[in-house]
């Protein structure tokens, strides 16, 4: 994942997302993807089992080590 831009990604654009332990708080959206046209900031539990889905949108994040 990259930093926050002055133009955020389309949030929950894809189904699938690594990400690494320099991402963590692990939210979706993430913080580089625009909330405007998705749903509300929820922090997800990624590190016990390496991977977690977001309960809203189905994302599916991997964590990458």
């Amino acid at each position: 994942m990259t930093a926050v831009h002055d133009h955020p990604t389309q949030a929950n654009a894809e189904r699938r997302y690594t990400v690494t332990r320099a991402d963590l708080p692990l939210s979706c959206p993430t913080p580089s993807m625009a909330l405007w046209n998705s749903h509300p900031r929820v922090y997800l539990s990624i590190e016990e089992d390496l991977e977690s889905t977001c309960f809203y949108c189905g994302a599916h994040f991997v964590l990458q080590d």
